[in-house]
Formats: C-alpha cells, sequence, structure tokens
C-alpha cells in the first residue's frame, strides 16, 4: 500500500485525499484548523462550480449538498453605460442572461470542507492538525511515496519558482471584497430560475451575485472587485463586517443600482460572512524541491492561481485534483520521480492552459470586437448561451473570443442561421 501526504484541505487537497483513500491508499491529510474551526470561521472564497467539476464530485460521491444548494441554471452579464455612474443613474449598455446546458452550485467551503474533513477521518484516513513548514515536509517526504502540497498560502507557496513567461502580471490586478447576505430580493428578469450575475463597470471593476449555501442555508454572495487605486478599492483596513457590508451596499447603488434595488434588505448571513484582499495571479513550477533533495508536487491554485474574476478557482482545483487523480492510479507501483511530476502536472495544464489565457485576457480591458460579442448575446440567445458554457469549457473560448476574425465570422454565422 503506497503511503501519500496531501498537505491543505481545500478544495482540490481534500477531493484528491477522498479520492486516493477510496483507491486504497494510505493517506495522510495535514490541515492548519480542524473541520469545527473552518465551520465557525471566516469564508474563504466565493466559489461557482459548474457542470464538469461538480461531476467530479458525483464521480467520488461527495456531492453531500447536492440536493440543498441553489441550482444556478443560467448566467448573466451586464456592462454599464459608459460615463452613466459619474453623475446621476446608471443605465446598463448591455444586459442578457444565457442559459447553462448543466446547472452550476456554489457551497460555502466552509460547510463543504468541514464536511469533507470529517468524512475522511470517519473513513479511516489520518487527519493531522498542523500548520506544516517546509522542516516539516523535509522529514516527511522521507517517509512518504508521494508529498502533495495543496495549501495555496503561506511558507510551502515559496518552494514553487514562479514560471515567468505563464505569469504576464506581476502585482494583483483587482481588490476583492466577497459578503454572504440573506434577504436579497429575485433578479426582476426571469426570476423563475437562478442565475449568477456578473455586472461589468468599465474601468471601474466587477460585481459578482451568485445563490449558493452556507452555514445557514440559502444565501447570496456579493463580490466586488475593483481596478486597484480605483473607486472600488476601498476595503483596505476595514475590519468590521457590517463596515464592510455598508460599503458594499453604497458602491451598488452608485455603480449597479439595478443589482442595489434587490439588496436594500440584505443582511450578513454570520459574523464571518466577508472577507478581502488581492494577490497577482501566478503560475509557478509544479515541483518544489526541499532542503534535503526531497521533492513535492504543487497541486491547484499552488502551482497555477488566477484571478477569481472569471469563476475558475474551485472548477480548476477540481479538474487538477481529478487529473492528478487518474496519474497516480496509472502510476501503479512505479516511482513518483521529477519526471513522473511534470507529466503529472502537463496533463492538467492541458485545461488550466485555457483558464488563465481567459482570465488574463478579462482582467484587460474589453478590446471591440468582445464588447461587439458581448452586445450581441443580447439579441441572439445562442451567443449568450454558449458564452455562459464556456465558464465550464473555457477551451471554447478559443472558437469565437479571442481573434477578431473569429469572432465576426461566428456572429456572422449565427445572424444568418
Amino acid at each position: 500500500m503506497r503511503k501519500i501526504l496531501v498537505v491543505g484541505a481545500g478544495q482540490s487537497g481534500l477531493q484528491l485525499a477522498l479520492g486516493l483513500q477510496s483507491h486504497g491508499y494510505e493517506v495522510t491529510l495535514m490541515s492548519n484548523r480542524t473541520a469545527d474551526e473552518i465551520r465557525s470561521g471566516r469564508v474563504m472564497s466565493t466559489q461557482c462550480m459548474f457542470h464538469t467539476a461538480l461531476q467530479h464530485e458525483r464521480d467520488l460521491q461527495l456531492n453531500f449538498w447536492e440536493s440543498q444548494a441553489p441550482k444556478i441554471e443560467g448566467l448573466g452579464v451586464s456592462v454599464a453605460a459608459p460615463g452613466s455612474h459619474d453623475p446621476g443613474p446608471t443605465q446598463r449598455a448591455i444586459d442578457w442572461v444565457g442559459r447553462l446546458d448543466g446547472y452550476a452550485q456554489s457551497v460555502d467551503q466552509r460547510v463543504k470542507m468541514a464536511g469533507w474533513m470529517e468524512t475522511f477521518a470517519q473513513r479511516g484516513g489520518q487527519l493531522v492538525i498542523h500548520g506544516a513548514a517546509v522542516g516539516d515536509l523535509d522529514y516527511f517526504s522521507r517517509t512518504y511515496d508521494l508529498v502533495l502540497v495543496a495549501a495555496g498560502k503561506g511558507e510551502l507557496v515559496s518552494m514553487f519558482t514562479r514560471d515567468p513567461e505563464r505569469s504576464p502580471y506581476s502585482e494583483p490586478q483587482r481588490a476583492l471584497a466577497v459578503a454572504y447576505v440573506h434577504g436579497l430580493g429575485p433578479r426582476p428578469e426571469h426570476p423563475e430560475f437562478d442565475a449568477v450575475r456578473c455586472n461589468v463597470v468599465p474601468g471601474v471593476g466587477e460585481l459578482f451575485v451568485m445563490p449558493t449555501l452556507t452555514t445557514s442555508g440559502r444565501a447570496d454572495i456579493l463580490f466586488w472587485e475593483g481596478i486597484p487605486g480605483g473607486p472600488l478599492d476601498a476595503f483596505k483596513g476595514v475590519k468590521d463586517p457590517a463596515e464592510h457590508l455598508s460599503l458594499t451596499l453604497e458602491l451598488m447603488e452608485r455603480f449597479t443600482p439595478w443589482e442595489y434595488a434587490r439588496a436594500t434588505k440584505a443582511e450578513l448571513t454570520d459574523a464571518g460572512a466577508t472577507l478581502a484582499g488581492r494577490y497577482a495571479p501566478t503560475v509557478r513550477n509544479p515541483v518544489g524541491r526541499l532542503p534535503g533533495g526531497g521533492l513535492v508536487l504543487g497541486v491547484a491554485d499552488v502551482v497555477v492561481a488566477n484571478d477569481p474574476i472569471t469563476g475558475q478557482g474551485s472548477n480548476s482545483a477540481s479538474k487538477c485534483a481529478a487529473a492528478y487523480l487518474a496519474s497516480i492510479l496509472e502510476r501503479g507501483d512505479e516511482p513518483f520521480d521529477e519526471e513522473w511530476m511534470r507529466q503529472t502536472f502537463d496533463r492538467y495544464w492541458a485545461t488550466a492552459q485555457h483558464v488563465t489565457k481567459w482570465t488574463n485576457a478579462m482582467l484587460a480591458p474589453p478590446p471591440e470586437h468582445v464588447l461587439n460579442l458581448l452586445g450581441a448575446a443580447g439579441q441572439l440567445p445562442p451567443v449568450a448561451n454558449r458564452f455562459a458554457n464556456a465558464f465550464d469549457d473555457p477551451s471554447d473560448f478559443e472558437d469565437f473570443f479571442y481573434d477578431p476574425e473569429k469572432t465576426g465570422a461566428y456572429l456572422a454565422s449565427v445572424a444568418g442561421a
């Protein structure tokens, strides 16, 4: 029986640990917090998982909250009319909702990670509550067949060097501010099904609104992505959750009044319902070398950290765990050497590269052909639906998004159909 250590108990680390456990591997999972501490702590993320990522959870029978979480059947895009937010009422230049082929879902990671961690322990996995340092891994690399690092923050990430060719940004491109709320009103358009809303305020940032399941039941996430130094970059030093919410709503009233109209009765779901921060999107070398010569393999956002503007973090984590699980199972009794580690990462990068390319493109001001595409989606439902479904499979953007000629040809084909 091969012994594997997974450091980090997020979407990818837990999914991978539970998957390996179900195949008879002897798995140790290290987390810096207990399940109870996670459940009663602060929110850790926004997350909206699309069909492919949800299917990876179903394949491992880990979809414990599927019947409780809202079924997100659409994805809507609004673009504020230029200059309209200063002063006077904001109008929307673009506004539409595309339908998803398979529904998406959002489960608060406090709920999911705590539940999965308890399941891992109940199934006989060894759970170690300890914030691992590089020195710990030096020791463990000699006692385990494979060490996987899935803790995307802290000292361990420094073992994995930045890949400059795949990392065009060296600074954070957005200031992030999250609030989980109860009491949001229904969307005025298509209230009969749940949808994620992406509101673009050109030159200022984006507001995402998504239905979720949290520790206290059904809720919604209000998520601002502000261009650094701009009017949305206002949450630094805001420690009080109530102040965080009132600032969130104030900015909604100013920049997205159509969303603010639904939020006048919004209240935080709990004392830990807010989060703010920023990080530079970075792709790293997947193999970490320990002082004693041992090797460790980076997982998910340890090695590919994208800005959350495209909602891909938990999806990528799930896809990474699935790719790594398949590689480990195929390896049998062969050693997990450096060449295998690099091939394993390359297998994940085959899908992750499309996420990184698209996310980095969305962080830049949209070129004219992309604005034309978003505008056309309001008149042509097949365009809206294709854009929405590309969140599940971002490789599809290659065929209609980046290149003005391909975009034009695609729009002409739909308009003429």
